[in-house]
């Protein structure tokens, strides 16, 4: 019961980490007409800063994106 009390605060740690890392994303620039459009970009460094998992609401489901000792991310369900 203690490791997954333990585990869910990890993840709920996780979440708000990605909301704060979230608040602070640079802001696309405005698109020339006709041209493609900006993305937003979020560096792992913030997001993974204490942890290789991130949880992440998505609606009503719950994601899993890991970073791996060979520094790949995996998204799962």
């Amino acid at each position: 019961m203690r490791i997954i009390l333990i585990r869910i605060k990890k993840i709920m740690s996780s979440i708000l980490t990605l909301r704060e890392a979230a608040m602070t994303v640079s802001q696309p620039q405005a698109r020339p007409a006709g041209g493609p459009v900006a993305t937003q970009s979020l560096d792992t460094r913030r997001l993974f800063a204490d942890s290789n998992e991130i949880a992440i609401a998505h609606g009503a489901e719950i994601y899993r994106l890991r970073l791996t000792r060979q520094n790949r991310l995996i998204l799962t369900k």
